[in-house]
């Protein structure tokens, strides 16, 4: 026989609220959930997810670890033949 009154009390409709503004029903633990993010609003689930690379981090990566590949752009190339002169 299982013991009583264990259990928190379920809410089968609780709101869940983002940005003060009702996005979806669950059910859950707790009455009001409120979140930050959200499948509605999350750039993985709507699409406008970017990544960008503005510093150069992978080619500076390969600079400093050697394995720049041999087909370097000609102002590379030309710089490093210069500076071995």
């Amino acid at each position: 026989m299982p013991k009583s009154d264990i259990h928190p009390e379920w809410y089968p409709e609780a709101e869940v609220f983002c940005n003060g503004e009702l996005v979806m029903t669950v059910g859950s633990t707790q009455p009001k959930i409120y979140v930050d993010v959200w499948s509605g609003n999350h750039p993985y689930y709507t699409g406008t997810q970017k990544i960008i690379d503005t510093e150069g981090r992978v080619e500076r990566f390969l600079r400093k670890y050697g394995m720049v590949s041999e087909a370097q752009p000609e102002a590379e190339k030309s710089d490093s033949d210069q500076q071995e002169k």
